[in-house]
């Protein structure tokens, strides 16, 4: 029998992940500060860019089950390399666009596609599957840290580029950045003395893909982490859209933005570990109800707030701090339910509800600036989804419910 991973191919592969996660999201997670450059120098409307990342959103959650389910049969490398030169020929040929249509493929389709075939699902997928049970929640945690500590350190480069050179060379910036993660893919090989998946003992007997999906779309509380995520992604994705706008609608200038952005990384840093921490420890699923209900009282202060670069600063540490700390539990709870066979799909599913808010979030934060000049009534249904969210989360039961899948 094959040996278990060691403590420093569990490093190894934990860092890899995290490593290409924060360059998958750095170059994802800024789009919104090219929002206001297309517009002004390529003639596309505000509603147009807006339609085309949110396309953009939903393209990144409906690609991650279809991209998981062909790693689970042919690996999970090929899948992030191809997606690395989508992303990247994606941002090539933007600069090259010069209608909505051709946005729409570029940024909504080619790229946020590619972007999916090497994030969450995959990346956290990897390593629920290969380590074992103990160390799961904080590598969740910890590669889930990665991709907001991309978003802290490309904001303000994208920015700089953006600021020197325009928005073209800084495209092309996220072009070279996306490829970097091929050669990091070397590092998650697995080895020829590595275990069988821990999934192995978990799935007693092995059921097929098809079987686990039914399953678990007539479980509740499967549906239940599914209406949480939409909400999450409705917030994600209108705030990194539309945030830089909606400051400089309050006179504030796009540096401030930008560093909002990095500051939201930085601090979701930290929101990640914790909540990897917290999950090997507490309920997953009051840990998601806090999140979510912090996320509103968070917004609805900002909301009162005078609009002052500092105070702007302060909630963009506050918010990062739950920004995308709600992944570690959310996936922690995926396995909980069904083992960690098809972690990847059931998982990446749970993404595409994210990435349909994430659609909402993006585009009607431009329907509602283009008919109103405001941002005012989303920031209310953003409160409003979140308490929803908090609440939705208390009636998930936390333990196995299907008799084939014991404990892990």
């Amino acid at each position: 029998m094959t040996q278990q991973l060691s403590q420093r191919q569990i490093v190894i592969l934990t860092v890899a992940a995290a490593a290409i996660l924060m360059i998958t999201m750095g170059v994802r997670q800024t789009s919104g500060l090219f929002l206001l450059p297309i517009t002004q120098s390529a003639g596309v409307t505000v509603v147009a860019f807006s339609f085309a990342l949110a396309i953009g959103q939903f393209m990144f959650g409906l690609a991650q089950p279809v991209f998981a389910a062909i790693a689970d049969k042919y690996g999970a490398i090929r899948v992030i390399i191809g997606g690395a030169l989508m992303m990247a020929l994606g941002s090539i040929l933007t600069p090259y666009m010069s209608s909505s249509g051709g946005l729409l493929f570029t940024m909504g389709i080619l790229g946020a596609a590619g972007a999916a075939a090497g994030s969450f699902s995959i990346l956290i997928g990897i390593a629920a599957q290969r380590l074992p049970v103990e160390k799961r929640s904080f590598a969740s945690g910890f590669i889930n840290a990665g991709g907001s500590l991309g978003q802290f350190v490309f904001a303000p480069l994208v920015q700089l580029f953006i600021g020197a050179a325009g928005w073209v060379s800084a495209m092309f910036f996220t072009a070279a950045a996306a490829l970097l993660t091929i050669p990091l893919t070397w590092l998650l090989r697995e080895s020829k003395k590595e275990a069988a998946p821990a999934h192995a003992h978990v799935i007693l007997p092995q059921v097929s893909l098809s079987e686990q999906l039914r399953d678990a779309m007539r479980n509740p509380s499967y549906l239940y982490l599914h209406a949480g995520f939409f909400t999450c992604g409705f917030h994600v994705a209108f705030l990194v859209t539309h945030l830089p706008s909606d400051l400089q609608l309050c006179g504030l200038n796009a540096s401030v933005a930008a560093n909002s952005l990095a500051l939201i990384g930085l601090f979701n840093i930290a929101g990640s570990l914790i909540a990897g921490w917290l999950g090997q420890r507490y309920r997953m699923k009051y840990l998601l109800a806090a999140i979510y209900g912090s996320r509103a009282v968070i917004v609805a202060i900002y909301m009162v707030m005078p609009k002052t670069a500092l105070n702007v600063y302060l909630f963009a540490g506050a918010l990062g701090f739950t920004w995308l700390a709600t992944v570690p539990p959310t996936a922690g709870l995926v396995g909980k339910l069904f083992g960690t066979r098809y972690i990847a799909t059931l998982f990446g599913l749970t993404l595409v509800s994210h990435q349909v808010g994430g659609f909402l979030g993006a585009w009607l934060g431009g329907v509602a600036l283009a008919r109103t000049g405001t941002y005012e009534w989303i920031w209310y249904a953003d409160i409003a989804l979140a308490l929803l969210a908090a609440v939705i989360n208390f009636p998930i039961r936390e333990q196995r419910l299907d008799a084939r899948v014991v404990p892990a």
